[in-house]
C-alpha cells in the first residue's frame, strides 16, 4: 500500500483535543496545503480565516450555541442539524469540540463552485494534519449557520465578507492516540 493511501485510511475526525496548540510551522504547512488544492477554473476564491484567540473562539462558541438553541426542531431537517438542536437544549453542546485551533473556510457567494472548491481545501488541510501528526475534525455547523445574524455578525468584523459564504471549518489540535474515534467505513 502507497503512503498516501495509508494516511488517508488512518486519518480520523477527532473530537477531543487536548490545549496544546500547533506549532506556527506545522499551521502554515497545512494552510499551504489548503492554498495549493484545485478548483474551478482555476479560480482560486477559497478564503481562510484562522481563529487562534481563545477568546474569540469561546465567543463564536457562545454564539453557536445560542443560534442553534433558537432553531425551530423539525423532522424534515438533516439529522445533524436535528441532533444540535437537542444537543444545545441540553446544555452539552460544544460545536469545534474546544480544539485549540480554528480554520473557517469561505468562498464567494454565488459561485457554483463554491462548496466543492473548499471541500478540496478542506481535504488537503486534513491529509497535511495528518502527515504531520495533526488531528483534524471538519465542522459544518458554521456552514449551516450562514445566515444566522449572530454568526455573520461576529464573524464578518474578523475577517469573512459580506459578500461570502461560510462553506464549512476544520478543527485543528493535537489529541489523545487512544481515544474513540468513528470507525471505518464499511
Amino acid at each position: 500500500m502507497n503512503n498516501t493511501l495509508e494516511m488517508i485510511m488512518d486519518r480520523r475526525s477527532i473530537r477531543k483535543f487536548t490545549e496544546e496548540s500547533v506549532t506556527q510551522e506545522q499551521l502554515s504547512d497545512i494552510l499551504e496545503a489548503g492554498r495549493w488544492a484545485p478548483t474551478g477554473g482555476n479560480c482560486q476564491t477559497v478564503h481562510f480565516l484562522v481563529l487562534l484567540n481563545s477568546e474569540v473562539r469561546e465567543e463564536l462558541r457562545k454564539r453557536v450555541f445560542t443560534a442553534f438553541s433558537e432553531m425551530e426542531l423539525r423532522e424534515d431537517q438533516y439529522a445533524s442539524i436535528q441532533n444540535s438542536i437537542r444537543q444545545c437544549r441540553k446544555g452539552s453542546y460544544v460545536f469545534d469540540y474546544h480544539a485549540p485551533v480554528l480554520v473557517v473556510v469561505s468562498n464567494r457567494r454565488g459561485y457554483p463552485n463554491a462548496m466543492a472548491d473548499s471541500a478540496c481545501a478542506l481535504q488537503n488541510m486534513m491529509l497535511e494534519a495528518e502527515s504531520l501528526g495533526v488531528g483534524t475534525c471538519w465542522i459544518n455547523q458554521l456552514h449551516w449557520l450562514d445566515e444566522n445574524p449572530l454568526v455573520r455578525e461576529y464573524l464578518e468584523p474578523l475577517g469573512i465578507g459580506a459578500d461570502e459564504t461560510i462553506c464549512g471549518a476544520l478543527a485543528l489540535g493535537h489529541y489523545e492516540k487512544n481515544q474513540d474515534v468513528y470507525p471505518v467505513p464499511g
